[in-house]
Order: structure tokens, then C-alpha cells, then sequence
């Protein structure tokens, strides 16, 4: 088991190094730091004094990889590339191009709202969308079943923003159950978190459902639960007890990989709800084009995938020890 993991350990370092080097590329040759500092400081009446005096401020007035000036280590060292990506792999994350915030800072006092709105979203999503998806596939062929498919696909059609504005509509405005923005601390943010939970596991029970019943459908049909059947196991014996377990290996691919993500936070979610996570702190960035932190968030994002990547590696061979001989 150890074996297994430091192997696909090793296997993610070269994916990472290869992600640094591609947010690298996209970010100082194709959007260059001349145009970053156009950006940020305007696009009128901006000298290429005032251009060169931001990119000095800000370390980018260094060649991209190769410093041809310097010799020795300091080729490399000098470099935008080595100042600004290769302190992401011990994640200092410097500095904003825009305020000079703390990135790395920043990021560890939003990370909670975000966790506190994206974890129990999570979990009642997994339970309520394994809930309709075994009970649709326990009454398979009947109306039940016929009628929750259908529920499923319009769910699952309809835009998260249209829940997010129904949500916002219905419970805040005009039941006012809940405030309809905003974010508090301490107890006090419980009323805040209220509506974006529910909101977000209305919004993931159609596909979650879909997915999972026909899941259990494929396993229902398989020779060994044909074998429990005839053994005089019942129906619910056979389903909650055999296919959920033999289940396990396509629930994991779509459960474990997700986990990484909830520190992550959602993007429209704390958008349009005013969460301050990690979520809004990467749109407010785009929208003011700071690209240290976009760069920060895009780094952090590959990661994290790589992470939930590893995990569901490693979540197969506790489900089904088979996948560590192969």
C-alpha cells in the first residue's frame, strides 16, 4: 500500500512542474507584463516611463527564463519565471500586482467561509443524491422510477444561476427567511449559509441522481447479484448490501475527486451571495485584472486536482484491493 502511494506520488511531481511551466507561458508570453502593466494602470495616457517604473516596482522587469546579462546561477535565478512561479512550489505566493495584498495570507482567511458554504453542500449532496438514486433504482420500471428520471434531467438542465436568483427571490425576498447577501462570523454566519447550501444541493441532486441510479443499475444487472437473487436474498438485502458496495469504484471517482475542490469554494455561489472565500476572491481578481493572484488561484486549482487525483488512487485500492496488484 505504501509502495502504491509513493508511486503515484512521484508520478504527480512532473505534472506539477509541467503546470507551473504552462501558467508560466500563458502568463508572460501571452499576456505579457507591458500588457499587464497597461492593464492595470489604464490604457489612457500611459507612458512607457510610467510602464517601466510599474514592472521595476512589481519584478518583471527581468527577462522571462533565461537572464543572458547575469552569469552562474543568477541565469536562472534572475528570471521572472524563478522569482514569481517557482516560489509556488513551497507556496509563497508573493504579493498583488494591484494593492500589494498578502496572497498567501489572503487566502488562508477566506478559505473558511468558503469550506463552511462547500462542505455541507457537499456532504448532503452525496447523501440526497444516493438516496434518489437508490430508491429510483429499488423501483426500477415503475412510475416512481419513470417520474424521478425526468425530475432528474430537468434539474440537472436548468442553470445554477437560475436557482441561485429563485433562491435569492423566493426565500429572501419574499418569504424573507433568509438575508439574501452577505457573510458574518462566528454563529452569526449560520443565517448567511442557510440559503447557498440549500440552494447548491437542490442544484447537484438532479445530476447526482442520474448518475448514481445508473450506476446501480449496471451493477444490478450483473451475474453476482442474478446468484444473491437466487439465493433468497431480498431485494433491498441485494441492492444496499452488494451493488452499494460493488459500487464503490465509480462513487469514489466522482466523491473523491471533488474533495480537494471545497477549499477551493464556488465561483457564482459566493458571487452572487457576497461569501468573501476563495471563490469571490478569484473573480474580483479577474474583474481587476491582478494576475499575481489569478496566477496564485490557477496554480492552486491544478493542484489541488492533482491532490483529489492522488486520492481517488488511493481510495480504489481501500474499496477494491484488486487495482493495487494491477
Amino acid at each position: 500500500m505504501l509502495t502504491y502511494i509513493i508511486r503515484r506520488l512521484l508520478y504527480a511531481i512532473p505534472i506539477i512542474i509541467g503546470v507551473n511551466l504552462l501558467t508560466a507561458l500563458l502568463f508572460f508570453y501571452v499576456n505579457t507584463p507591458d500588457d499587464m502593466a497597461v492593464q492595470i494602470l489604464g490604457h489612457k495616457n500611459v507612458t512607457p516611463a510610467a510602464i517601466e517604473n510599474w514592472k521595476r516596482d512589481h519584478g518583471y522587469n527581468l527577462p522571462a527564463f533565461i537572464n543572458t546579462e547575469e552569469s552562474g546561477v543568477a541565469t536562472i535565478t534572475q528570471t521572472i519565471f524563478f522569482q514569481k512561479s517557482v516560489p509556488l512550489f513551497w507556496f509563497d505566493f508573493g504579493r498583488s500586482d494591484r494593492n500589494n495584498l498578502d496572497i498567501g495570507g489572503e487566502i488562508k482567511r477566506r478559505m473558511w467561509p468558503s469550506l463552511a458554504i462547500s462542505v455541507p453542500t457537499f456532504l448532503m449532496s452525496i447523501f440526497f443524491s444516493l438516496a434518489v438514486a437508490m430508491a429510483l433504482a429499488y423501483y426500477r420500471g415503475t412510475y416512481l422510477d419513470i417520474s424521478g428520471v425526468v425530475l432528474c434531467v430537468i434539474g440537472m438542465s436548468i442553470s445554477a444561476l437560475f436557482y441561485i436568483i429563485a433562491g435569492q427571490f423566493v426565500l429572501g425576498k419574499l418569504l424573507r427567511l433568509f438575508p439574501i447577501s452577505g457573510f458574518d462570523s462566528g454563529i452569526y454566519s449560520l443565517k448567511f449559509m442557510v440559503m447557498p447550501v440549500v440552494i447548491g444541493v437542490l442544484s447537484g441532486i438532479g445530476s447526482g441522481g442520474r448518475f448514481y441510479r445508473t450506476v446501480f443499475l449496471e451493477e444490478i444487472n450483473q451475474d453476482y447479484i442474478r446468484t444473491a437473487r437466487a439465493k433468497g436474498l431480498g431485494e433491498r438485502t441485494v441492492l444496499f448490501k452488494h451493488a452499494l458496495k460493488n459500487a464503490m469504484i465509480p462513487i469514489l471517482t466522482n466523491v473523491v475527486v471533488s474533495i480537494p475542490f471545497l477549499f477551493y469554494g464556488s465561483l457564482i455561489m459566493e458571487n452572487f451571495f457576497s461569501i468573501p472565500g476563495l471563490g469571490s476572491f478569484t473573480i474580483d481578481a479577474i474583474q481587476s485584472q491582478d494576475f499575481a493572484i489569478v496566477r496564485s488561484m490557477v496554480y492552486l486549482g491544478s493542484l489541488l486536482y492533482i491532490v483529489g487525483l492522488i486520492l481517488t488512487d488511493i481510495s480504489y485500492t481501500l474499496a477494491d484491493p484488486r487495482v493495487r496488484l494491477e
